[in-house]
């Protein structure tokens, strides 16, 4: 039950976090992952994959024949250091491993703590900060549905990018769980229910669960289901040689139309399925729509993980990045 009622990403992520520590303990503590792991044992994780200055230059412990073997082990995809942010996963993950089993754990100990917070400012003064993927605000978005032409893929293409960025910044989760039993024909469109999400994984019933598929999104979602003969089961499905349709799309098939319909487009940047998501909060935010609105739309549960991305919309519309743009008005004298 706790498999079945876990993220389908969420298990991945832990999988793979999970086979990289025990690769990585038996090649560099020559012998195997076994719980609790030792305070030491972390800290030397966390110096074999962070970068710190050695003089001039900076520097990971790793040892350059580990580091091989990890990559020939094709539990780590390239040599080098890890981003912060993978570095910050792998101790969560492991941290996990220790809660759920009630044994001791060396991610909470002191001297762990202090070296992540040490170096978490160590990055930030050398400017780095988490890599975000590019979001598809209207301009590039709409770069993106000129690359989808009248052939099955390209109606399903663009009935899916609407779709997800249209009715509130959809996950690609989200989108590949759409189906023709939970997304239900109205006189403006349709309306999407999300029964179950990432910020509400009990599926209780919310009165912002219904999502609205509108206007231009509603139109390419016509165009596509007429096209494919769909009436039942899910929305978007995979479209084989000589235009046969067959099964749903996995999450993975939407990050990759994403990043293919972006290469198409010429778009330069990093872009992929969040990208719909961010680009619709920052939209939104450069339009002037109420955060509270956006929200509902997107179903964020907290106001810190959106925040940023709707004030980035919303500065590039402040008046105050334009006062030299007008003509300067003569102060009024006050009355005596």
């Amino acid at each position: 039950m706790l498999r079945e009622g876990s993220a389908d990403n969420t298990m991945a992520s832990y999988r793979s976090a999970i086979q990289y520590w025990a690769a990585w303990h038996q090649l560099r503590m020559r012998r195997a992952l076994a719980l609790p792991v030792a305070v030491d044992t972390v800290l030397q994780f966390i110096a074999d994959h962070v970068e710190h200055l050695e003089g001039q230059a900076l520097v990971h412990d790793l040892p350059a024949e580990v580091d091989a073997a990890l990559v020939s082990a094709k539990v780590k995809r390239r040599p080098g250091p890890y981003k912060l942010a993978t570095v910050r996963h792998r101790l969560a993950v492991l941290s996990e491993a220790h809660e759920t089993r009630s044994l001791p754990n060396p991610c909470r100990d002191r001297a762990v703590q202090a070296v992540l917070e040490r170096t978490r400012s160590a990055y930030a003064k050398r400017g780095v900060r988490s890599a975000r993927k590019d979001a598809l605000t209207r301009e590039p978005l709409e770069r993106l549905l000129a690359t989808c032409d009248e052939s099955l893929a390209g109606l399903r293409d663009r009935a899916l990018l609407l779709f997800a960025w249209a009715s509130g910044g959809r996950r690609r989760s989200e989108v590949v769980r759409a189906t023709m039993e939970n997304t239900r024909r109205v006189a403006e469109g349709y309306l999407y229910t999300l029964a179950y999400s990432k910020t509400n994984q009990e599926g209780v019933a919310r009165a912002d669960s219904h999502k609205p598929v509108v206007g231009r999104a509603a139109l390419a979602l016509d165009a596509w289901l007429a096209a494919a003969g769909i009436t039942t089961g899910p929305l978007f499905r995979r479209v084989r040689r000589g235009g046969v349709i067959g099964e749903g799309l996995s999450a993975e098939a939407v990050r990759k139309i994403v990043q293919a319909r972006a290469a198409q487009a010429g778009l330069e940047g990093d872009y992929a399925a969040h990208s719909l998501r961010s680009g619709f909060i920052t939209e939104a935010g450069r339009q002037g729509l109420p955060l509270g609105e956006t929200m509902a739309l997107s179903n964020h549960a907290s106001v810190a993980s959106v925040i940023g991305y709707h004030r980035a919309g919303e500065a590039l519309s402040s008046r105050g990045g334009r006062l030299l743009d007008g003509e300067p008005q003569a102060a009024e004298r006050p009355r005596p």
